[in-house]
């Protein structure tokens, strides 16, 4: 009889202990976790959002506690649904409900696989890779697509560059060149004129950079290297200007002196000098005037073919007035000019009447003075 109890109550709990393993198998088999990407592969500095399902395969609502394990301490994640962050969610029978997973890779991280999971209580995990592509930096990447420009001395150049943060932190750059002096330089981030710009982590700002080279800079190829840096990261962008030369020209006469007298109807010849204060020649150098109505002026030469950087050539110029011109100041104005630049000399021409003009006045008035003598000796008395 006692036998029979021992083997009875034997079979007892091995029924129970079946039971309760099915049970569990049971319960284990209820919950699911499901995404479709389950190993990503990124560069540094990414960001990865999982949409992730939890599926309740059971006929009894699952309370269940949400953790994510394994992911590295130096990266951000957060949980959420909708506009909450979930640590725990319930699911309906044969329901499910789906959860987002943000998961930031740092910038600096090395290249390589990642493993970390997502849980459900003890329900349910899903193991997630991510793949690190390249070795991850904490640096400043300053870059433009069009780094050399060229032109003459007067033009203003304007380069288009790119200032991206490529570390964890918020970052404030100060702007500066190694420009030499004369060379003005202005950084305009977003397109505001600005000494320094704050840049969020991982974020990029464009930059316009204005470059303008001093006054009567001889032709060359120069180097503008312009920084952007921090207390713990920088980036310099070489930019190179090419200067074609600079065209100027300056009009004047051997003494400076822009004035003159002539009497009316006869003709003046003026000494002028052009001069070449340009760092490029000059060529086809043409001699213009504007004068006072039936005045005239002749050059010699009237086009001056070629002037050397910083030579001058000799013009005459041969200034007729008109010979009914009144005493007084007239203004003539002498102009070189080529297809890039121009000088205008204005003369100041005071006009003299003829002596004979003056002494022809002076017999009319005299003439006119007898005549009223005459008549009063001869009329007066009556």
């Amino acid at each position: 009889m006692s036998k029979f109890i021992k083997s009875l109550r034997l079979i007892t709990i091995l029924f129970y202990g079946l039971s309760v393993n099915d049970s569990q198998a049971t319960v284990a088999d209820s919950v699911t976790l499901f995404t479709p990407y389950t190993r990503i592969s990124v560069p540094p500095g990414e960001s990865i959002i999982y949409s992730i399902d939890v599926i309740n395969n059971s006929k009894e609502i699952r309370n269940m506690e949400i953790t994510v394990t394994g992911i590295p301490r130096s990266w951000n994640y957060s949980l959420t649904s909708g506009n909450y962050k979930v640590g725990q969610i319930a699911v309906m029978p044969d329901q499910k409900q789906t959860l987002n997973l943000k998961v930031e890779v740092p910038l600096k991280v090395n290249k390589g696989s990642y493993n970390f999971k997502v849980t459900a209580g003890s329900e349910a995990s899903l193991s997630l890779v991510v793949v690190v592509t390249e070795q991850g930096t904490f640096e400043t990447e300053f870059t433009t697509k069009q780094s050399n420009m060229q032109g003459h001395a007067a033009s203003a150049f304007t380069f288009t560059a790119e200032l991206k943060n490529r570390t964890a932190e918020k970052q404030l750059y100060a702007f500066r060149t190694n420009a030499l002096r004369g060379w003005n330089v202005i950084f305009k981030p977003n397109y505001n004129q600005a000494t320094s710009v704050e840049i969020e982590p991982n974020s990029t700002v464009n930059v316009t950079i204005e470059i303008k080279p001093p006054v009567n800079i001889q032709a060359g190829t120069y180097q503008i290297p312009v920084i952007a840096g921090t207390n713990v990261t920088s980036a310099t962008l070489n930019l190179e200007v090419v200067i074609t030369g600079s065209f100027n020209v300056e009009l004047t006469t051997p003494t400076g002196l822009l004035s003159t007298d002539i009497t009316a109807g006869d003709v003046k010849r003026v000494e002028l000098v052009v001069k070449n204060t340009g760092s490029s020649a000059l060529t086809d150098v043409e001699m213009t005037f504007s004068a006072p109505v039936n005045w005239d002026v002749v050059f010699d030469p009237k086009k001056i073919d070629r002037i050397e950087a910083g030579n001058n050539a000799q013009v005459f110029a041969s200034i007729k007035a008109d010979r009914k011109a009144i005493a007084g100041d007239y203004v003539t104005n002498l102009e070189a000019k080529t297809p890039e630049v121009a000088s205008k000399a204005t003369f100041r021409i005071s006009v003299k009447t003829p002596m004979l003009l003056g002494w022809i006045g002076v017999f009319i008035i005299l003439a006119a003075l007898g005549s009223v003598y005459y008549l009063f000796r001869k009329y007066g008395r009556r």
